[in-house]
């Protein structure tokens, strides 16, 4: 069947595949690959004579920026409505203030040392934009969105399980990377707090662990209440509760404050997503984790406890406080597009706070349109869970609006854009909310998406099917006919 000329009603973006060009083949399997190399490849291995640029997910999310690229070069777009995407207007001009701060840092001139931190940072840059547009504009299916939130509640749960087994053996299990020819890897000790191990999994330290994995819980939650996004009962649904525990009691030997703030965070703001039932079964999941986790590690209690009880004294408590009260001093020079991104080495002074060293790094425009660009993302989630007719898309489209808020929170704890797999998390979940915001747009117009006729005339009587999988709605168009 072809479809000859302009139709009476364009139809929904989500339903024509011209306007796709090739991304909706192969954008989840893209994906996939990115969030291997993100969190499955120890976030210290680069290639060697790379240095910090051969890190596989950076350049595999050049290779994405270049793909889609191409692929808006060839796209086709004669009759399509498309979704609106603030998102993408707020990243714009997130990268225009950078490349402004950028410009005005190397006009000012730099030491020799600070020119290439800051060129690695646009490039990495760069590379996190390549995931977040890959993300926005090739999934449009929920078959996609289903992939994804599994896969990284997979991850999630994996590193999970990582991290425990450095805990219970106080080895990192990755010094066997150095070993391969042609890769150098960085950052596989193990840390220690007390007299327990704080386990890293791949991550370089127990910080960016912390934020991957309290992060991945969500959609970790959501998987498992929805046996898994798949449409028949299994027995093996119940399988999806194991990343939830491994998760839970991850976050909770990680001797680490912050992962246990971004575990309430991640658990309170998932809570929304599920039914009633859930919520009891996940309190209840979460309690006995707690439970065994004090009883079978002597001391681990007590630890966790003085962490809170002594956070006033503790010295990184203590150097984050202070590093708010030096703010105005590292920006007067430069309030609205900061000293550069990339620019401010721990040598001048060490934040314990991503949010004050973007401040510092890319002034107020540039930490205003970051802030922005989460609130629309969260916002955009939100409106797909609240506009989608279906309960699975609602729950998904909730779980990625509570993971990237559990990010964006831990980020005031650490400097996470500092981190490749934390700030690689942060932009692919940000892409991942926008695309939801396209399946519901498409869910919420059914009988547009049915293909018109060369008439221009819909298809009267026929039950569309669901209008997030544009093949499928232009082979029941040919199974029938037209009218």
């Amino acid at each position: 069947m072809s479809i000859a000329g302009r139709a009476a009603e364009s139809i929904p973006a989500g339903a024509h595949t011209a306007a796709r060009g090739r991304l909706e083949l192969d954008g989840a399997m893209m994906l996939t690959v990115y969030i291997v190399l993100l969190i499955g490849v120890p976030s210290g291995t680069t290639i060697s004579g790379l240095g910090g640029l051969g890190r596989p997910s950076v350049l595999w999310g050049l290779l994405l920026l270049l793909w889609w690229v191409l692929a808006r070069l060839q796209a086709r777009s004669p009759d399509v409505s498309p979704v609106p995407q603030p998102v993408r207007y707020l990243v714009g001009a997130f990268v225009v203030v950078v490349l402004v701060s950028f410009a005005a840092a190397i006009l000012r001139g730099q030491p020799a040392d600070q020119v290439s931190p800051a060129t690695t940072a646009l490039i990495r840059l760069a590379s996190w934009s390549g995931v977040l547009l890959i993300a926005m504009d090739s999934v449009k299916t929920f078959a996609d969105t289903a992939k994804l939130a599994r896969r990284l509640a997979l991850a999630g749960g994996a590193m999970a399980g990582l991290g425990l087994l450095q805990f219970l053996t106080g080895q990192s299990l990755l010094e066997w990377v150095s070993l391969i020819p042609g890769l150098s890897a960085d950052g596989v000790d193990v840390a220690t707090r007390g007299a327990f191990t704080r386990a890293s999994g791949t991550a370089v330290h127990p910080l960016e662990y912390g934020v991957v994995v309290v992060a991945a819980l969500p959609l970790a939650i959501t998987t498992a209440v929805n046996r898994g996004f798949r449409s028949r009962p299994s027995a093996r649904d119940g399988l999806w509760w194991l990343p939830v525990a491994l998760i839970l009691i991850a976050s909770l030997v990680t001797v680490s404050r912050s992962a246990i703030v971004g575990l309430a965070v991640a658990v309170i703001a998932s809570l929304p997503a599920i039914p009633v039932a859930y919520r009891w079964l996940v309190a209840v999941l979460g309690g006995v984790s707690a439970i065994a986790v004090f009883a079978l590690v002597p001391g681990m209690f007590g630890t966790i406890v003085n962490l809170f009880a002594g956070a006033s004294d503790d010295p990184s408590t203590q150097s984050r406080t202070a590093a708010l009260a030096r703010v105005p001093e590292f920006i007067a020079s430069s309030p609205w597009i900061g000293q550069g991104l990339g620019t401010f080495l721990p040598r001048y002074y060490i934040f314990d706070n991503g949010w004050v060293l973007l401040t510092v790094e890319l002034g107020v425009l540039g930490v205003g349109c970051l802030v922005g660009t989460v609130a629309v993302a969260i916002g955009t989630a939100l409106w797909a869970g609240r506009h989608s007719p279906y309960a699975d898309l609602r729950a998904a489209s909730r779980a990625l609006a509570a993971s990237l808020l559990t990010i964006v929170v831990l980020f005031a704890f650490f400097d996470g854009w500092s981190f490749s797999m934390s700030a690689g998390l942060f932009f692919l979940v940000i892409g991942l909310t926008a695309a939801v915001r396209v399946v519901a747009s498409a869910d919420r117009e059914p009988q547009r998406a049915v293909a018109p006729s060369v008439r221009g005339d819909l298809l009267v009587g026929a039950t569309p099917p669901r209008a997030t999988d544009a093949r499928g709605i232009l082979s029941e168009y040919e199974r029938q006919g037209p009218r």
